[in-house]
């Protein structure tokens, strides 16, 4: 299952990406899992290929599932193998981060990095916490409720930001406000189970394998080997942050 990075524009290149990786490997299920329950999906004891989360493997996956690896997409201020949160808001809304946080702020899920650890983790560092949260579900329904007037401001995936740059008109509507300091970007995972480093040994493979029109799509560059010990230390956000969100 590759689905933290899986928008429609992207599928195509994402199923040859594992078409690659499973023909180096030898073994794996023919079509990658959607649809499916996601910790459904990192919890089984079959699973071969997955992406998750910083957020949900140091609360919920450590000592579960092993790293494979984590892929080095080449953000811009950033070491490889590391994202960071980029703040958004409309482009005509020409207030501050400080000044925004007298608005709503729309994140995608309480267990995500991105969207909801790192960037309050920031703005107790540099200024304060929302007024109000608005949960949206998704990277792509923050940006849009952001647009929409819905909210004042969200922080998204890097990745993801620059991916809606390219494949929808959000880049035109929104503005960069702020970014988070990077963190060991999401990481690919298999179970206990498995061999860990034959399955990296095949991504590999497979990411230099991939066409350079697929390598622009999936923005993908290598595969890097960051230790547990690493996500482990990144900060959750304070209890002031968890107090924004519904019992």
């Amino acid at each position: 299952m590759l689905g933290m990075y899986d928008m429609p524009a992207l599928q195509s290149a994402n199923d040859r990406f594992w078409s690659l990786i499973r023909a180096h490997l030898g073994f794996g299920p023919t079509h990658l899992t959607r649809g499916a329950d996601f910790w459904d999906v990192w919890n089984s004891p079959d699973l071969v290929f997955s992406q998750t989360c910083g957020m949900p493997y140091r609360t919920r996956l450590h000592g579960k599932v092993q790293l494979v690896g984590t892929p080095d997409y080449g953000l811009a201020g950033c070491p490889p193998g590391h994202y960071r949160s980029i703040v958004v808001a409309r482009k005509e809304d020409a207030r501050d981060l400080d000044q925004l946080a007298e608005g709503t702020f729309a994140y995608n899920e309480r267990l995500s990095q991105s969207g909801w650890a790192a960037p309050m983790v920031h703005l107790l560092r540099h200024s304060r916490l929302p007024k109000d949260v608005l949960e949206t579900g998704s990277h792509a329904d923050s940006a849009a409720v952001v647009a929409g007037e819905r909210a004042n401001y969200a922080a998204l995936d890097a990745l993801t930001w620059e991916l809606l740059k390219d494949h929808s008109q959000l880049g035109e509507t929104l503005r960069e406000v702020a970014a988070t300091e990077p963190t060991p970007a999401l990481p690919y995972i298999t179970a206990k189970g498995q061999d860990a480093a034959e399955i990296a040994t095949a991504v590999r493979a497979a990411i230099k394998d991939l066409t350079s029109a697929d390598k622009g799509l999936l923005r993908v560059r290598d595969l890097i080997e960051i230790p547990a010990e690493r996500y482990l230390a990144v900060p959750d956000p304070a209890p002031d942050a968890a107090s924004l969100l519904d019992p």
